[in-house]
């Protein structure tokens, strides 16, 4: 697959020079075009054939994410984005806080494009889900003026950050309630974990984009991720088509169930939680 590259140049940040040189390096890796962010907003048909042509890697320096804001406007396809931040926390190098990348930030920046050039080689998705699920026929129904949100009646447990879990024989089905997806609109982007990590109940899974927000997810459960949805990183949309079925996230293999459900909500708990978020929104 051809790629093509966004990054932010927020070089009045150290987080935006060290994302400048990730841009420059993970290009001669992966052989991308870059696209620059001002003359993409000014005159967007200059990459119009490079954009249609490749799929796109976005580089963020900080929460603020520039680049992805850009990217949200385009019709194309994003399969990857490093938000250089959270990268050189995880890769537990020295991070020098100046706008002249020294040594050591060139060879953070060099790690984080390793990174990402294994990531893109070896996705970390499973293509085929661990064990057979039935979508679920009946569901109680809270309506908010114009709005109604969907909860499965029996099988699904909530936390109250509008996760749910589904499990059977050991594993968890994670994914969003159709609450949550109606908040987020259209879901452009899911920044799945890797198989095999770790997760304690109420620990980061990954998170969702929209041009409205990101969304960071909390596990409903604690264990390991066995599978992530692969059909949901090819397409976001699903989570929005489908929040409850096709629109599941990942499988967790579950290490404490007992535990987790004291923390978590049936579906008419959950439904009293949705009727006060919806009221307050």
């Amino acid at each position: 697959m051809k790629h093509a590259l966004l990054s932010c140049t927020g070089l009045d940040k150290p987080e935006g020079s060290l994302a400048r040189e990730v841009a420059i390096l993970a290009a001669d890796a992966t052989g991308s075009e870059i696209i620059c962010p001002v003359l993409l907003n000014r005159a967007p048909a200059r990459y119009r054939k490079a954009l249609s042509e490749n799929a796109l890697i976005v580089v963020d320096g900080c929460s603020t994410r520039c680049a992805t804001k850009l990217a949200g406007r385009l019709e194309t396809k994003v399969v990857r984005k490093v938000l250089i931040s959270d990268a050189a926390k995880a890769s537990r190098m020295p991070f020098e806080p100046t706008l002249r990348l020294r040594t050591s930030g060139v060879a953070l920046a060099q790690a984080i494009v390793d990174q990402l050039v294994r990531d893109l080689n070896a996705p970390a998705v499973a293509a085929e889900p661990s064990s057979a699920w039935e979508t679920p026929a009946e569901f109680l129904v809270v309506t908010h003026d114009k709005f109604e949100f969907r909860i499965p009646v029996v099988d699904y447990l909530f936390n109250e950050n509008d996760c749910w879990a589904r499990v059977s024989e050991g594993v968890a089905r994670v994914g969003i309630s159709d609450y949550m997806q109606q908040r987020l609109t259209d879901i452009s982007f899911f920044d799945p974990p890797k198989t095999n990590a770790e997760v304690e109940q109420f620990g980061e899974l990954g998170a969702l984009e929209s041009a409205k927000a990101v969304f960071e997810i909390a596990s409903p459960v604690s264990g390991a991720v066995v599978a992530v949805n692969a059909a949901v990183v090819e397409n976001p949309a699903l989570i929005n088509e489908d929040p409850y079925g096709a629109g599941w996230l990942v499988e967790i293999k579950l290490a404490g169930l007992e535990q987790d459900e004291a923390l978590l909500l049936d579906g008419a708990a959950y439904a009293d939680i949705v009727k006060r978020k919806a009221a307050e929104d």
